[in-house]
């Protein structure tokens, strides 16, 4: 049973390798497992949704495309940067 690092390692080389099928879904899962809790950001935020960290702070905010789940690529390019700029990646 492959352990909860490598499932992490191997979640973001998917990231960086940038995808064309890359999922809210997968996004959501790496976040969380980088200790980020989900925060909706009201009734007006529309396909925004904000994930924060409170260890250190850190907050992303991302695009949940609809009606298809596929993340854009500029979406993926920004995720990216903000994981590299956080220091997760």
């Amino acid at each position: 049973m492959p352990s909860i690092m490598s499932k992490i390692e191997k979640a973001k080389k998917r990231l960086l390798s940038k995808p064309k099928d890359y999922t809210f879904t997968e996004a959501k899962s790496l976040l969380q497992s980088l200790g980020f809790e989900q925060k909706n950001k009201g009734k007006t935020s529309g396909s925004r949704v904000g994930f924060y960290r409170g260890s250190d702070k850190a907050a992303i905010l991302l695009h949940k495309p609809h009606p298809d789940e596929t993340l854009k690529e500029y979406a993926v390019g920004q995720l990216i940067d903000n994981l590299k700029d956080i220091g997760d990646l």
